[in-house]
């Protein structure tokens, strides 16, 4: 036991809180599991932590008695706030928790750099959330470092290197500006109710600036064209984004014929700034 609270079996009963479907709710009950995503995110001793969608706070215990300064739980569903606040009241001073939706909160009003992010990220909105966190309008971001859970597939996406299926815009965005790796890896039998796929934990460093010199907005653009029609080729796929794609490929070291999934990070880069360029 990692503290003097009931098993999270017990709180659960106690309280009535059966998984939602609306919620994107499954619940991790085995408090060991949840210590190892808490340890996952390094040394939390001194850091603020930022946790969503934290259900009956099996992780929310994890990051307390990991040493974490301060937790900050966002949780949407009002029916476990009586279950939040008994931790709250075990770890005095150290958690709040705030009824709401993660996608409205301004982190910095609630938190002290440095700041980390913990979460079992409910699956309706964990995509959503990433997208938000890794395209702030200033780099570097409120965040040191996301140790976040994931269906597996989207993890495996974030990963994922040029040339392989998973190789998107998603593993394009977080791979330029930040260190990306699977920590964890779940069967969907640890959680209640048993989701139908199974789980990894990322955990995301980020960086002080992007790999490569770039245009967020421009890279953004090219990126989206060039997935959006993987099949096609670079100089088909990109022809509406400029009127000399052709030898702007070319110049950025990129066949005219390659397929968007072919195309390495360093390359898209040199693409944009390509781009900026006045014809």
């Amino acid at each position: 036991m990692i503290d003097n609270l009931p098993p999270l079996r017990e709180v659960i009963r106690t309280h009535d809180l059966r998984a939602k479907k609306s919620f994107g709710q499954n619940f991790l009950l085995d408090l060991n599991l949840t210590a190892r995503i808490a340890r996952a995110a390094g040394d939390l001793r001194g850091a603020d932590v930022l946790e969503v969608g934290p259900g009956p706070g099996g992780l929310t215990r994890g990051l307390l008695a990991e040493g974490a300064r301060r937790v900050v739980a966002v949780e949407k569903d009002t029916r476990c706030l009586p279950a939040l606040a008994e931790i709250s009241a075990a770890y005095p001073g150290r958690l709040q928790v705030i009824a709401g939706d993660a996608l409205d909160l301004d982190p910095l009003a609630h938190l002290s750099p440095p700041i980390k992010v913990v979460a079992n990220l409910p699956y309706n909105v964990g995509t959503e959330l990433l997208i938000r966190w890794m395209t702030p309008a200033q780099w570097p971001p409120f965040w040191d470092s996301l140790t976040l859970m994931f269906q597996r597939e989207v993890a495996e996406r974030i990963v994922a290197r040029p040339g392989t299926k998973a190789y998107g815009r998603l593993a394009l965005m977080v791979q330029w500006r930040a260190e990306a790796r699977i920590v964890l890896s779940l069967p969907p039998e640890a959680f209640t109710p048993p989701p139908k796929v199974s789980s990894s934990v990322l955990h995301i460093t980020r960086l002080e600036r992007p790999r490569y010199p770039a245009d967020p907005a421009i890279l953004e653009r090219l990126v989206a064209a060039g997935f959006n029609q993987r099949r096609k080729m670079l100089r088909a796929a990109l022809r509406g984004l400029h009127p000399q794609i052709e030898p702007l490929l070319e110049q950025s070291g990129i066949a005219p014929t390659a397929r968007a999934e072919e195309v390495g990070l360093e390359a898209w880069c040199r693409l944009a700034r390509a781009m900026e360029r006045p014809e």
